[in-house]
C-alpha cells in the first residue's frame, strides 16, 4: 500500500474532519482478550466503582489505538505511520448501554518535514473531555 494523500496536498494548518468511534462494552472486553489486559476496571462496574472510578473505562491502549486508527484512515495506509506518541489526560468512561461512548478525533497538519513527511497534532476528545494530549503521529505521505 502507499499513501492516498500527497504531500504537495497539504498544506500546514490544513485541518482533518474529526471521526466519530463508539466504544461499547464488548469493545472492551474483545480488546482485553487481544491485549491480555484483563485488568477488571475495564469490564467490573462493581470492582472500577470500589476503586473510585466513575464506571467502567477503556483501556488507555485501545483509546489511543483510536488516534491510530484515524491517522491511518487519513492517509490510507498504516504503514505510512512513521511515529506515533501520546499522553493520556483523561478516561473514556463506557457505561453499560447500548450506546457506550464515543471517542471523537480531529487532526490538523502541524507541519511539513523534509522527505515528504508531515506532522499531524491530534485532538481525542470523550464526553466533553480530551482523553488524548500531546498526541502527534508523523506521517510518510507520496
Amino acid at each position: 500500500m502507499a499513501a492516498t494523500v500527497k504531500y504537495d496536498e497539504v498544506e500546514t494548518g490544513q485541518e482533518i474532519p474529526p471521526a466519530e468511534y463508539t466504544v461499547r462494552r464488548a469493545n472492551l472486553v474483545m480488546y482485553a482478550g487481544a491485549s491480555g489486559d484483563f485488568n477488571p476496571i475495564h469490564w467490573n462496574e462493581r470492582f472500577a466503582k470500589t476503586v473510585g472510578l466513575p464506571d467502567v473505562i477503556a483501556h488507555g491502549m485501545f483509546t489511543m489505538a483510536q488516534g491510530g486508527r484515524f491517522v491511518t484512515d487519513w492517509v490510507g495506509d498504516p504503514g505510512a505511520v512513521v511515529d506515533y506518541g501520546v499522553r493520556f489526560s483523561s478516561m473514556v468512561v463506557v457505561p453499560d448501554d447500548d450506546q457506550g461512548a464515543v471517542i471523537t478525533v480531529s487532526g490538523i497538519v502541524e507541519e511539513k518535514l523534509e522527505d515528504k513527511r508531515v506532522v499531524i497534532a491530534l485532538t481525542a476528545r470523550s464526553n466533553d473531555s480530551r482523553v488524548l494530549s500531546k498526541a502527534r503521529a508523523v506521517v510518510q505521505l507520496s
